[in-house]
């Protein structure tokens, strides 16, 4: 009886000589191509080429290798059929029994940005999906493997550790129909480039069952999209309970919060409650920052999550070990930082990796390019949560998805938009800090939204009204609640002031200067009763409006 037969042949090669080795102590034979051949050669291992199996050279710089009958014929031909097998000897070939393999890394390449079509679709694989789909289809006799991760599962059954062997094929052959489509959408994505309104498909893999949804009577499961975990799924949590679904949502509020502060020369603090911020602060510590946002609304930051973007310090810590902290998500721990924070068994700590290169425009000044490479990667995965690679962002309603293009975060730190005084007053030096601040911070409030500043932190936070002169009376008795001085603060609002209303309270509550879109028909009145006031106004030209 002939030896079994492993196909080998991966971009990524994670575990890959490790898995080599121990097929080949179980009798298999191991055949494979290109780099993976090379690298299971140089461990030692004995490797046939596909060309040998398949009689035929590789050709156009391996573009045409496996795409063969030897190939195809060996891993589709079904055991318990006579004519299948009699119809592989009768053509010299023999069956293939396992088969891994993960393809070029289109997404990685073209995540770089600026990829010529040339370059991203030399690294479209087609031999690769061709291969792990026909093995998919004859799962029941053909082992399929696209992720590393899997590899021990596979040696286990192998082993006879496992009486799940059918239940592990399928789900392996699932594995390989989810990486295909999330694949192919991913290079019709780039394809499309910026078009909205291209055709939408994803790949969507379960990363948890979660306890329940935002009620105990609501079922909810997390999940990924592509096979790479992005995002909130990248996440790794160090201490804590399992997150939850309303977690997962605050926690997706706090990143986008503090993706203006992504090259912040300063730390930043968000706190986060019901998926919008109760308070934000820079300062020239963590520690300090903290405080700053903790003061804006210390009744509401009890439940909440908070995002930081610098490694969270001991001083920090004693600090945050203070309030019911529900998640904590940073860029680092320090050792002592974490001794203190997991005495608590419950609070969720978790580490945001280093996101992608290239995404946004990196600052070569002012403090952050300085600053150490957990911070510079925190930095990139905050811009990478607004500025995705997809163009689309996506929201379920009854019937049908919502499509729309990622929100562009007003980057605090980063020279940027060219805005207009409209007001006879011109802002002060210190007016014009408090103005940019605002204007960053704002962006992760619900609408109607109206933030109060002063001095790099929130002084009050209106969120989610349906007027905006309502937002504006919460905003200015927050502050009230915390004891702060609104004298001589600044006023953020994510859209414009549809009457004169809101700035006549604005004045009332003491603030000096304004940041909004503008647009209003009303602009004139607006811009008028600022005026009135001595209150100095500036239009952006741009909407923050988040429904």
């Amino acid at each position: 009886m002939s030896r079994p037969r492993a196909l080998l042949s991966v971009s990524d090669k994670s575990g890959i000589v490790d898995l080599g080795r121990a097929l080949v102590e179980r009798g298999f034979e191991l055949v494979s191509t290109g780099g993976t051949a090379r690298a299971l050669r140089e461990a030692g291992l004995e490797v046939t080429s596909v060309s040998d199996i398949t009689g035929h050279p590789e050709m156009m710089d391996g573009r045409v290798k496996t795409l063969h009958p030897a190939v195809h014929a060996g891993l589709l031909a079904r055991r318990n059929r006579e004519d299948d097998l009699r119809a592989l000897a009768e053509q010299g070939y023999g069956p293939i029994d396992l088969v891994a393999v993960n393809l070029y890394p289109f997404r990685e390449t073209v995540a770089r940005g600026g990829v010529p079509v040339g370059e991203a679709m030399g690294k479209v694989d087609i031999g690769g999906p061709t291969m792990i789909r026909a093995a998919a289809k004859n799962h029941t006799d053909v082992w399929v493997v696209v992720d590393p991760d899997d590899y021990a599962a596979v040696l286990g059954v192998l082993d006879g550790q496992s009486d799940d062997e059918s239940a592990l094929r399928r789900r392996l052959a699932a594995k390989v129909f989810r990486h295909i489509s999330g694949y192919d959408a991913a290079v019709a994505a780039y394809l499309d480039g910026d078009d909205a309104a291209a055709p939408f498909t994803a790949a969507a893999a379960s990363v948890s069952t979660l306890r329940y949804g935002e009620n105990p009577d609501q079922e909810a499961v997390f999940y990924r999209l592509g096979d790479t975990p992005t995002g909130i799924a990248a996440l790794e949590q160090l201490h804590g309970k399992a997150l939850s679904y309303n977690n997962l949502l605050d926690l997706d509020g706090a990143l986008l919060t503090l993706a203006p502060f992504a090259y912040s020369p300063k730390p930043a603090v968000a706190i986060i409650k019901h998926t919008t911020p109760c308070g934000l602060a820079v300062g020239p510590s963590l520690a300090e920052a903290y405080d700053r946002a903790l003061a804006t609304d210390p009744v509401s930051s009890f439940g909440s999550v908070i995002a930081v973007n610098r490694s969270v310090d001991l001083d920090t810590a004693e600090r945050l070990s203070k309030l019911f902290v529900e998640c904590l998500v940073a860029p680092g721990f320090d050792d002592d930082a974490l001794e203190v924070l997991t005495r608590k068994k419950n609070v969720r700590l978790l580490v945001a990796p280093a996101g992608p290169g290239g995404i946004g425009s990196e600052p070569d000044s002012g403090g952050w390019a300085d600053a150490g490479e957990d911070v510079r990667g925190m930095g990139r995965f905050l811009a990478a949560h607004s500025l995705r690679p997809d163009p689309r962002v996506f929201r379920s309603v009854y019937g049908g998805v919502l499509a729309q293009s990622p929100p562009r975060p007003p980057f605090y730190g980063v020279a940027g938009e060219s805005w207009a005084v409209a007001t006879e007053r011109t802002p002060s030096e210190a007016e014009w800090d408090d103005l940019r601040f605002a204007w960053a911070a704002v962006f992760g409030v619900k609408s109607n939204a109206i933030l109060l500043a002063r001095g790099g932190a929130t002084l009050g936070i209106g969120a989610g009204q349906m007027s905006r002169v309502d937002a504006s009376r919460i905003a200015v008795q927050k502050a009230a609640d915390a004891d702060l001085d609104l004298a001589g603060s600044v006023l953020a609002s994510d859209a414009f002031f549809p009457f004169r209303d809101g700035v006549d309270a604005a004045a009332e509550a003491g603030v000096r200067a304004i940041v909004q879109p503008g647009g209003s028909k009303r602009d004139a009145e607006v811009i008028e009763a600022a005026n009135e006031h001595g209150i100095a106004m500036v239009l952006t030209g741009r909407r923050l409006f988040r429904h």
